[in-house]
């Protein structure tokens, strides 16, 4: 069994002291209210479960109606949802957790079936995406996204600054910008995506500049101290790439550093598929330009994620699915007890099967004694 001491020991982090460094990943589930989209019971017992992760990023959340992207997904825009994660961030402060909420607009991974009117989604050129959309009637093709005008742009990023005050009237510790995973952010920084001609396209000084300002909306909203930000530098994620993504990443992340937020989020890979290879992209000039909390994210097991914090490679390590089907992830990796495998059938949709229902060790042990 590998020495995981170090993954125990508390780390400061903006506003927040953590008490170890596993982070619970945020995990779309897409189990809100199907006509309000906003959390409820169930959703709250689900964060409580694991509310002893030394930080929970909850799931990808709507700032506006328009920014959703997939059905059943949770938004932080209307009474009725900053009510329901009231639920959630109560359920998870009373068990002493810590919890920050990521804010999503996923620009044109969408599909007029999710828009308001049925209208196309956004993006910041109208190129279409190869793929389908998770709508209520199954998956449907994406079509081609409506090119975002330049006085249109001001607007979204008003609404990441009320969607952070959203969050923290909800009870949250604070937020993490969606800068990942092909979604509207990281559409404006790539140039597969993002042919504008204007100051928001072209140059890396103008393909930054929208990530920058959502982020800046959101931290005077509720102060740098409690704003992070995900990024996925390597990740073809739902169609996307760039021709050269190191400069741009790296000076996307002194951006970053330069308006002085907690942390930078990292996903190192392919979203849900494999690591960085070795001799390409340098991940390590990314920890290098920024000041804050480097979390490190993709295919981490225990003994890898213990390795990288001992070294300094990393502050903290965000596992994903591994805190599906282990609500007592934290306990397992300290003891090096075996995880759970979570059933793919219940990953997107449905009630408290596969869900709520994953048994923690001790009840998994209960279980055995009396059958």
């Amino acid at each position: 069994m590998p020495n995981v001491d170090v993954l125990f020991e508390p780390l400061a982090m903006g506003s927040l002291t953590l008490p170890n460094r596993i982070v619970m990943a945020p995990l779309t589930r897409s189990r809100a209210d199907h006509k309000t989209l906003a959390p409820h019971d169930l959703n709250a017992t689900y964060y409580a479960q694991r509310a002893d992760a030394g930080l929970i990023i909850a799931e990808a959340t709507q700032i506006m109606p328009e920014a959703q992207g997939y059905a059943w997904t949770p938004g932080v825009y209307s009474p009725e949802q900053i009510a329901g994660w009231r639920k959630v961030t109560d359920a998870v402060h009373a068990k002493g957790g810590r919890i920050v909420l990521q804010l999503w607009h996923v620009g044109r991974i969408s599909h007029p079936d999710l828009q308001p009117g049925g209208a196309a989604p956004v993006a910041p050129s109208a190129i279409k995406p190869e793929g389908a959309a998770f709508t209520e009637s199954g998956f449907k093709p994406f079509e081609t996204p409506r090119a975002l005008e330049l006085e249109e742009i001001a607007g979204i990023v008003a609404q990441f600054g009320k969607a952070a005050a959203n969050a923290v009237e909800a009870g949250f510790d604070g937020v993490e910008i969606h800068g990942a995973n092909g979604y509207l952010i990281d559409q404006f920084l790539r140039d597969k995506t993002n042919k504008r001609t204007d100051a928001y396209g072209g140059s890396i000084e103008n393909r930054t500049r929208f990530l920058v300002e959502a982020t800046e909306a959101a931290a005077r909203a509720i102060g740098r101290e409690r704003v992070g930000v995900r990024l996925s530098p390597l990740s073809p994620f739902n169609d996307i790439s760039d021709s050269n993504p190191e400069p741009l990443f790296v000076r996307a992340v002194e951006r970053l550093s330069e308006i002085g937020v907690a942390y930078i989020h990292v996903i190192e890979g392919e979203t849900q598929g494999a690591r960085a290879p070795e001799g390409g992209f340098d991940l390590s000039r990314l920890r290098q330009a920024f000041k804050g909390v480097y979390i490190g994210n993709n295919n981490y097991d225990p003994a890898l994620a213990a390795e990288r914090v001992a070294s300094g490679a990393v502050d903290l390590v965000a596992f994903g699915r591994p805190f599906i089907a282990n609500p007592d992830l934290v306990q397992r990796i300290r003891i090096g007890a075996p995880l759970a495998k979570p059933d793919r059938d219940t990953l997107y949709g449905g009630g408290a099967a596969g869900y709520t229902d994953y048994p923690t060790l001790t009840e998994a042990d209960q279980a055995r004694e009396v059958a």
